[in-house]
């Protein structure tokens, strides 16, 4: 057990600053958003957290967290939209698709109701009062003309 301690210590007391003996390859450093799988900056949402005085301390998984959340709702948001730009047969997402996309959506229509998106035009309605009526009577009048007419040739040709 001494001999175990001993050859601990040993080790951990060779090791220079940093936790290395200097000479050797220094590691490449790693961002938190690589760390978390993410494409969204950890790091710079870290400082405006810090920087925007929302509270007085930030934890480390703050970040990370406001990171992939800022993260999914882009990527949604650009998935319906480009969806509505194939609809229109476009290869690029103007913000007329990007509108369709938020007010077609039930959810992202409830999170952006208050806002405008310029130039991006209203969603085409149509008030169904503001739409010609159909009469019934006119309708069923040309179905029986056709249907008497067909009956008084097929004789006739007999």
């Amino acid at each position: 057990m001494e001999s175990m301690l001993r050859t601990f210590l040993s080790k951990a007391s060779k090791k220079g600053p940093g936790g290395r003996r200097g000479g050797g390859p220094k590691k490449k450093p790693v961002s938190r958003s690589v760390k978390a799988g993410l494409q969204f900056p950890v790091g710079r949402n870290g400082r405006y957290l810090k920087k925007g005085r929302y509270s007085k301390r930030v934890g480390t998984g703050a970040p990370v967290y406001l990171a992939a959340v800022l993260e999914y709702l882009a990527a949604e948001v650009l998935e319906l939209a480009g969806n509505a730009a194939r609809d229109n047969k476009k290869n690029r997402i103007i913000r007329r698709h990007v509108l369709l996309a938020v007010r077609n959506d039930d959810e992202l229509g409830k999170l952006l109701k208050g806002v405008t998106i310029a130039h991006g035009g209203v969603l085409p309605n149509i008030n169904p009062v503001l739409l010609p009526k159909k009469s019934q009577k006119a309708a069923s009048t040309t179905k029986v003309t056709k249907s008497t007419s067909k009956a008084t040739k097929s004789p006739k040709k007999a």
